[in-house]
């Protein structure tokens, strides 16, 4: 490897240590949770920066974190349009009768509601992630592609739940065609919501 590309390794390895550490795994429990699929110590060669990831595996590590590749790359690697497009692709793909919806638009909601929810102090609800993740079906693949781009948004990939505010739960209740207190209601319904 010239230098370039270990100072390219380098900074994609902080990335992939630092979505591991906030999903809260170790090198040992992705070896043994992805069933050896990614050794610790190739992993490790990986954050250390000392081997360069291959795009297919950059991909399954993606999928495995349950978070687009992008996110594995260094913000000044990946790149805003990368960024944009990829969660372009992802909302788009959300419905089956391949309607169009208003991504800028979408966009522009989940900005303006993190902003207006910071002033206001809005209502607060926390969804189970990993519940989510056990779920099928169109409604699931919705909320969890919302909660991603929210998560993008925060750099926030723990993995397990999600504080999400009522402006995001008045966003995708619209959507699904709920409202507000129905969209409470279907995330109870579905066992999503952790109490406090």
């Amino acid at each position: 490897m010239d230098q370039a590309e270990r100072d390219y390794a380098r900074e994609v390895g902080k990335r992939l240590r630092s979505v591991r550490k906030q999903q809260r795994y170790s090198l040992q429990a992705v070896e043994a949770i992805s069933e050896k699929e990614f050794k610790a110590s190739v992993l490790g060669a990986y954050e250390r920066g000392e081997r360069s990831i291959s795009v297919p595996r950059l991909q399954r590590l993606a999928e495995f974190y349950h978070v687009g590749v992008d996110q594995l790359l260094p913000p000044e690697l990946a790149g805003r349009e990368f960024f944009a497009l990829s969660n372009r692709d992802r909302v788009a793909s959300l419905t089956d009768d391949h309607s169009r919806i208003d991504l800028a638009g979408l966009e522009r909601q989940i900005s303006a509601g993190v902003a207006r929810s910071r002033v206001t102090g809005s209502v607060k609800c926390t969804i189970d992630l990993a519940r989510l993740s056990s779920m099928i079906g169109p409604e699931r693949d919705l909320i969890s592609r919302y909660l991603s781009m929210i998560q993008v948004s925060r750099q926030d990939f723990n993995g397990r739940v999600m504080t999400v505010r009522s402006d995001d739960l008045k966003i995708i209740g619209a959507v699904l065609g709920l409202s507000f207190e129905d969209m409470i209601a279907f995330l109870d319904d579905l066992g999503l919501r952790v109490s406090s």
